[in-house]
């Protein structure tokens, strides 16, 4: 199975699954996908051979660990060759807090996401970031008050399925 093949509907609800519950034995995926428990196995395994799973872990509850702010960040760039986005990328990949980087179209270069422990520590940041000299022209900060849900899974058989168009 190679990256770029075609996924059929099991392969779909496999990934479903686990995206969901990344801790469910092989016993209760096969379970759920309508699959026995030794195809169901070759199936993840193959998934994860060829890249489609690409890591397990826990999902984080930041609040119970304490006060955190997360703002996101227009960014601007001064100049738009290639070697000022490669430039960009590389300094803000290094910086713990920016936990999402997105290049967009429309009216700015980047949407980032910073997750830090207050609007001070993010102005600290943005403050280096500045100092840094990587390009930025201007950015424009969104502090967000309250996040009614973050949805940590993709939906995958509404996306790619046959079905849907």
């Amino acid at each position: 199975m190679s990256s770029d093949c075609k996924l059929d509907r099991i392969d779909l609800r496999i990934l479903s699954q686990l995206q969901k519950r990344g801790r469910i034995t092989n016993v209760e995926l096969a379970d759920a996908v309508g699959l026995s428990p030794s195809p169901c196995l070759i199936r993840v395994k193959r998934l994860e051979k060829a890249g489609y799973i690409v890591g397990y872990g826990a999902q984080i509850q930041l609040e119970k660990l304490g006060d955190v702010q997360v703002v996101f960040t227009e960014v601007t760039l001064a100049d738009h060759r290639r070697e000022d986005f490669i430039k960009f990328v590389a300094a803000v990949r290094d910086v713990d807090e920016i936990v999402e980087c997105h290049l967009a179209s429309g009216g700015y270069d980047y949407l980032l996401k910073f997750v830090t422990r207050s609007v001070s520590h993010y102005q600290s940041i943005i403050e280096r970031l500045l100092e840094r000299d990587i390009g930025i022209e201007k950015y424009f900060s969104y502090v967000i008050i309250k996040t009614p849900f973050i949805k940590t899974h993709y939906p995958l058989e509404t996306l790619f399925s046959q079905n849907h168009h």
